[in-house]
């Protein structure tokens, strides 16, 4: 945990940066029951219930939106953006957002596997509830982002930038931070904490006494340090 001295020589707490979270406030939405195109402008829109397994909306824009209970198997979403939208109860497996951006969001709810997040950029994010397996955030930039009362396995954060990210009563095993750098980043509210690579690469970030303790094997082994009874 960071700490500093005052002049008294006394060890106290740095503060840690709180993440921004989104404020959304979404506008009376008009139904949309149609499929994805590449590129596509979707404004103010609910798009409830669809199955978009497959379809293709690389380099699509939706700003406004809510997305609830859709299927996202395979659906290509390369470059797309999500501005001001509300993501509930998607589920799918090997969604692909690479290089995506979603700024002032929130996905509620969602259960997803092997999804690929790489090189995308998050900037007022909350992930609140729901499961994801395989997370695929390699390269990606991470700003105001919550995790919030979810569970992520064996989430991938190699070469990301972490700035101002909070992980809340979540369940963390087999993180990947390799080459990974961080600012601000609170872990101590993850009620479970495995990592599995790159625990190097903490510095920046705050844990609490227990956790410390906890990957107290996993810093000896990476340090060569034999420990004996």
């Amino acid at each position: 945990m960071a700490t500093t001295r005052n002049r008294n020589g006394k060890t106290k707490r740095a503060a840690v940066a709180g993440a921004r979270r989104p404020e959304v406030r979404l506008p009376p939405l008009e139904a949309y029951e149609g499929g994805l195109e590449a590129d596509g402008d979707y404004d103010g829109l609910g798009l409830a219930g669809l199955d978009l397994t497959g379809q293709s909306g690389e380099g699509a824009r939706f700003l406004d939106c809510a997305l609830s209970d859709c299927r996202l198997d395979e659906t290509r979403l390369s470059g797309a953006r999500f501005l001001d939208s509300v993501l509930t109860g998607v589920r799918g497996v090997g969604t692909v957002l690479a290089g995506a951006q979603l700024r002032d969001v929130e996905v509620v709810d969602a259960r997803l596997g092997g999804t690929q997040l790489h090189g995308a950029v998050l900037e007022r994010v909350v992930v609140r509830g729901g499961k994801s397996d395989y997370l695929n955030l390699r390269a990606a930039k991470l700003k105001d982002v919550v995790f919030e009362g979810c569970v992520l396995s064996e989430p991938d954060f190699g070469g990301a930038v972490l700035e101002r990210v909070e992980f809340v009563d979540c369940v963390l095993t087999g993180v990947d931070f390799s080459g990974a750098r961080l600012k601000d980043v609170d872990l101590r509210g993850a009620r479970r904490l495995e990592i599995e690579r790159g625990v190097e690469s903490l510095a920046g970030a705050v844990i609490s006494t227990a956790q410390l303790l906890d990957l107290a094997p996993v810093l000896a082994a990476r340090l060569g340090v034999r420990v004996e009874e």
